[in-house]
């Protein structure tokens, strides 16, 4: 039977709606992509609200024109920046004559570590076991069944803002769409970009955008440390506009965009056309780069300060990744934001045959989160079948 799934994912520089369907020969088709650029959001809220509204609308609208559908419930995709990661380590005790892990023991990890975490703000969302251990032993995120004293277990939960959630979901009551369910976009990004051997030793996401940086750690099929970052791939071309005194979009688009990271020629030069009466103007790399790269070093001190504070152990075994629209269409950029790290960071692998650009990475990880969850609840786990698949999202999602 086909399915016709609907989300909306909101960036900090357009707004999102995908349509996709799920059926038995397909699993994820997305059929429709309406695009709306806007004024996004920071710490106040959105920055022009007044204007969200038209622009939920045209990007719904411009989904529906292209999958040929007329849309109702659409899913609310929560960005992170509107998102709280938190994580727990608990214990339980196994009991009887021959103890082994029931599905009852892994409900009790659960509901020991929210209680462990304790009252939050916000609105749940997703929790999801990071790996559970029996009796100290290899950790292991399908535990059922087997045999010992003592079930260890480190569980994630994911919370929404309560405000960002009530006040989309007005919004689209208002446009006459109905807010079917809500989902956190980092921990689809997260399972969808992030190969499941290399979240199994833990794994860094780093998606740059355009006002914000989401740095996101996982272990196991665990969002465990999130943070989002003030600074994006618009501070960058904000910088070149302010440094070379050129406007907005010319420092985008002739400045940044085609800027090479790694490479040195004195000779190269950024041509600026004339506009709105002002002359043609020209700038060396080196008046160039001095702006670009200063702007990305402070984010790469800002991304180790976030993974320190997240006191996740990482290591050799831990592999880093970079995603959104901000940095990586630079050449280069990988490379240069690795070595200011000290680490390998390396793009995040193509996922989809449709809007696989880096910019669609948050609204991917969205359908793809969604698909999952909606696979997860109709499948009827059999015997000693997929036990990771059915306590993925036990709780929640």
């Amino acid at each position: 039977m086909k399915t016709t799934v609907a989300a909306v994912d909101f960036g900090t520089s357009k707004i999102v709606t995908l349509v996709a369907d799920n059926s038995s020969n397909l699993r994820c088709d997305i059929v429709g992509a309406g695009i709306a650029a806007y004024d996004g959001f920071m710490d106040a809220g959105w920055n022009n609200p007044g204007d969200v509204n038209d622009r939920i609308r045209e990007s719904i609208e411009d989904a529906e024109r292209q999958s040929k559908r007329k849309l109702r419930d659409i899913n609310i995709g929560v960005p992170a920046f509107f998102t709280r990661a938190y994580s727990a380590e608990v214990t339980v005790e196994l009991k009887g004559t021959d103890p082994r892990v029931s599905t009852n023991d892994v409900k009790q990890a659960f509901r020991a570590a929210e209680q462990k975490i304790g009252n939050v703000n916000g609105i749940k969302v997703h929790s999801t076991p990071a790996w559970f251990s029996i009796d100290n032993g290899k950790k292991t995120l399908e535990p059922v069944g087997k045999a010992g004293r003592e079930l260890r277990a480190m569980i994630s939960f994911v919370y929404a803002d309560r405000f960002f959630v009530e006040d989309v979901t007005l919004r689209l009551s208002d446009l006459g769409y109905n807010a079917s369910n809500i989902y956190a976009t980092a921990p689809g990004e997260m399972m969808l970009f992030l190969p499941e051997e290399e979240r199994d030793h833990t794994a860094v996401l780093i998606d740059v955008g355009y006002l914000t940086t989401d740095v996101m750690i996982a272990e196991g099929d665990a969002l465990v440390y999130l943070e989002t970052i003030d600074i994006g791939g618009g501070n960058i071309a904000a910088d070149l506009a302010y440094g070379l005194d050129i406007k907005l979009e010319q420092a985008e688009e002739r400045v940044k965009r085609p800027y090479i990271f790694g490479v040195e020629n004195a000779d190269e030069t950024y041509d600026i056309p004339p506009l709105e009466g002002r002359p043609a103007r020209s700038f060396t790399r080196k008046e160039v780069s001095r702006i670009i790269e200063a702007r990305v070093d402070e984010i790469a001190e800002e991304i180790q300060a976030a993974i320190k504070r997240s006191g996740v152990k990482l290591g050799n075994w831990s592999n880093y990744y970079m995603t959104g629209g901000g940095l990586c269409f630079n050449r280069g950029g990988y490379k240069y934001l690795g070595q200011k790290l000290g680490v390998t960071v390396k793009e995040t692998p193509k996922r989809t045959a449709k809007l696989n650009s880096h910019s669609y990475s948050s609204a991917l990880g969205l359908m793809d989160l969604i698909i999952d969850t909606i696979e997860i609840k109709n499948r009827q786990p059999v015997g000693g079948g997929k036990v990771r698949e059915f306590f993925r999202n036990l709780l929640g999602g």
